[in-house]
C-alpha cells in the first residue's frame, strides 16, 4: 500500500504486541519478517499483523501511533477486537 500512512500491530511469537508506522505497509511487513526492521521483532519472530488503520498524513500516523502505545493492554486487545 504505498502512498499511503499506516499504523499497524503486531503480534508476537510471545504474545506481545508491537505497534508501529509506515508509509509502506507490505514492505515494512516484510522487513519485520526478515528480522530487519526493529530489535524488538526480531527477537520474538515469527510476528502476524492483527491490525492497521490507513491515514491521510505522516502527522495523523505519528499521533495515532502514540495513542494506540498509551493505551493498557486489554484496551489493545479491545482494539483488535473492533
Amino acid at each position: 500500500m504505498p502512498g499511503c500512512y499506516c499504523v499497524y500491530i503486531l503480534r508476537c511469537r510471545d504474545g506481545s504486541l508491537y505497534t508501529g508506522y509506515t508509509n509502506d505497509l507490505s514492505r515494512r511487513l516484510r522487513a519485520h519478517r526478515e528480522g530487519k526492521a526493529s530489535k524488538y521483532t526480531r527477537s520474538r519472530l515469527p510476528v502476524e499483523l492483527v491490525y492497521y488503520e490507513q491515514g491521510e498524513s505522516k502527522s495523523w500516523a505519528l499521533k495515532r501511533e502514540y495513542e494506540i502505545k498509551q493505551l493498557s493492554r486489554s484496551a489493545k486487545e479491545a482494539l483488535l477486537k473492533s
